[in-house]
């Protein structure tokens, strides 16, 4: 079937050139990503002081005490800029295994085409611009353990000494709490991918879109903590607003682990029910108990009553977990998530005020979002730049949650939640400082985009 074009349509060869290929600037130290899955020590060994018998990293001498960020996302980008601008005797080196940047957040209006602005120009990011215009190094490797005992970091393209570690490596995906074996878990990762890890899933995704004629396309809702609580609902919206405005004869069936819809309940159910009434299926209590990426299945039990749903295509997203990273460096707490046991108000590791965790890695319940873990990253720089100086530590500062969740194209409209967080002692308390806007409008169409854009800036500029 021939479907409406978009600004934002890139051919694969294209995507993959700017997803591969290595991006160059002055002032930015890059070699091969990831090009091997390196054996390494256990968690225990690493914070013990088990060295790897590997070349030092091809780096410059550091100038000044070495803080070291391991994570190209929204923390570790704005970790790495603020660091050096707090404390500008810091010798800061990014180190992240991806060449190029590219969204996860405003992924889903990309993907669908919902707005001519956000097409692949807007989405994709220099990490070696970033590195040239705010004065640290960039260096194109990926993190495989960590010497915490000695402060070396364990690369795949040599070691780097630090006198500062931050870890923000995101999450990985846990299959097996959807009842899938290995095998189902590759064949799920290659045909029917999550898209909640930025790159080629997000590519892989858009080319099912435009490909796809008709049927049934499902997607999944985690439970627990998973990155981008209204995501998978705004995918939902703008995959029923797609097959509307290309009139494809398809169904968005949505099957929800969760009670109910978990953040902006009542303007994404009036979107269901009034938008794409008879397109969008929307299944809460869903409890996923097995997939079947050969026969095309997902089967729930719910109180004992078991449902088999068919799919042709489909984007299965797994609960989700800290990155495997924060377990191989022995900074895991205990818990299904294995997300970082760090102190909630200065992220410093426990038992090494050397290290610190931020982003979706963390343990807190904040939203595991980009503007909560860009605002997040702005303080913990203001702690390690004060610890390094032997200043008296800042002040806690809030995360500032802020999401806009488009909901419908032709002009882009928009819902969104802009929220603080609050402790009652040690325990979060919830949120504070709530402003909720449910009724979609084009003038929060454009402030989505506004608010990326500022993002973006934020991060790069």
């Amino acid at each position: 079937m021939k479907k409406e074009q978009t600004q934002n349509t890139v051919s694969r060869r294209g995507m993959l050139k700017f997803l591969g290929g290595a991006t160059a600037g002055a002032g930015a130290a890059m070699m091969g990503a990831c090009q091997s899955n390196p054996s390494t020590p256990s968690s225990a060994s690493a914070a013990s002081g088990m060295s790897l018998d590997i070349g030092k990293a091809n780096l410059p001498k550091a100038k000044g005490p070495r803080a070291v960020v391991v994570g190209g996302g929204w923390s570790g980008l704005t970790m790495a800029k603020y660091l050096k601008k707090y404390y500008d005797k810091f010798d800061v080196v990014l180190v992240e295994k991806n060449s190029t940047f590219f969204s996860c957040p405003m992924s889903n209006i990309w993907m669908t085409g919902a707005d001519p602005q956000v097409d692949t120009d807007f989405m994709r990011h220099s990490y070696a611009d970033a590195a040239k215009n705010n004065n640290y190094i960039f260096f194109n490797a990926c993190a495989i353990n960590a010497d915490r005992k000695n402060k070396v970091l364990y690369t795949d393209q040599g070691s780097i000494d630090y006198d500062y570690l931050v870890v923000a490596p995101g999450i990985d995906y846990d299959y097996s709490r959807i009842g899938v074996t290995p095998e189902q878990e590759y064949i799920l990762r290659k045909e029917y991918p999550a898209g909640f890890m930025p790159g080629s899933e997000h590519l892989s995704l858009k080319e099912k879109l435009e490909d796809f004629d008709g049927g049934t396309f499902l997607l999944t809702v985690p439970k627990g903590n998973y990155r981008c609580l209204p995501a998978p609902y705004e995918r939902t919206c703008l995959i029923a607003d797609y097959f509307k405005k290309n009139k494809i004869d398809g169904k968005v069936v949505l099957l929800d682990m969760n009670p109910d819809i978990t953040i902006k309940k009542k303007g994404f159910h009036h979107a269901f029910d009034n938008l794409y009434k008879g397109i969008v299926q929307y299944v809460k209590s869903a409890n996923i108990v097995a997939v079947d990426p050969i026969k095309k299945t997902v089967t729930t039990n719910t109180e004992g009553f078991e449902d088999v749903y068919k799919f042709d295509d489909a984007a299965i997203y797994p609960p989700v977990r800290a990155a495997k990273l924060i377990e191989i460096m022995g900074l895991a707490k205990e818990g299904s998530q294995h997300e970082a046991d760090i102190d909630p108000f200065t992220y410093q590791a426990k038992g090494d005020e050397h290290v610190y965790v931020t982003g979706d890695a963390r343990f807190m319940g904040y939203s595991k979002s980009g503007n909560t873990s860009n605002s997040e990253a702005h303080y913990v720089a203001k702690v390690v730049a004060a610890h390094a100086q032997g200043k008296p530590l800042p002040k806690w500062e809030s995360p500032h949650t802020i999401c806009y969740s488009a909901v419908k194209s032709s002009p882009l409209e928009s819902i969104m939640v802009d929220a603080k967080y609050k402790y009652k002692g040690r325990k979060l308390a919830g949120f504070t400082d709530v402003t909720l806007k449910e009724q979609w409008s084009p003038q929060l169409g454009q402030a989505n985009i506004a608010w990326a854009e500022g993002m973006f800036n934020d991060m790069f500029a």
